[in-house]
């Protein structure tokens, strides 16, 4: 169970640092081509805005997981240590609950509003397609594409919380 709990760490992990990094990258390359060139790349603008909130929820779900999320510890603090360990478990199943409904409402929105096209992104979904002649890659230029990361995080967190749970509980019984 450890490896599979560190593998996930690790998962999240990438996923929160690889959508930085494509965040920093795009928006410098479209820096230097603002002001060498004068011409933005046009999709520059607003795709590190939906990869930052993919990064959001991989760092949130990673926070979860190796429990170094920002948490209001005073009052728990003063808690005995069985009380507070209940505590624990039902912070992890209404994370978990959480997680799960915010998988759903990001599904319901995404299809709900997924074929529209996203301004920004459009062309280059468009050309994605007529490029290598797969018509499926105009998913790229489309709105839900993007609004799909509410769900994925949603999703990315009832994992972490399912994760945790089973750690924490493994922990309690080791330690009885």
């Amino acid at each position: 169970m450890d490896k599979i709990n560190r593998g996930v760490q690790r998962l999240f992990a990438f996923g929160a640092g690889l959508s930085m990094a494509l965040v920093f990258a795009i928006i410098f390359v479209n820096a230097l081509r603002r002001y060498t060139l004068g011409k933005s790349i046009a999709w520059g603008e607003e795709l590190p805005i939906y990869l930052t909130i993919y990064g959001v929820m991989f760092g949130v779900a990673y926070a979860y997981m190796t429990d170094s999320h920002i948490r209001f510890s005073v009052i728990s603090d003063l808690l005995s240590t069985k009380v507070r360990r209940a505590l624990d478990v039902v912070s992890d199943l209404v994370v978990l609950a959480s997680g799960v409904a915010l998988a759903y409402a990001g599904h319901a929105f995404a299809m709900r509003r997924g074929h529209l096209d996203s301004s920004g992104l459009k062309a280059a979904g468009d050309w994605l397609a007529e490029s290598t002649g797969i018509a499926a890659l105009e998913w790229v230029g489309k709105v839900g594409t993007w609004q799909y990361a509410i769900a994925i995080g949603g999703a990315l967190f009832a994992v972490a919380a399912a994760l945790r749970l089973a750690a924490r509980l493994r922990t309690f019984k080791g330690a009885n």
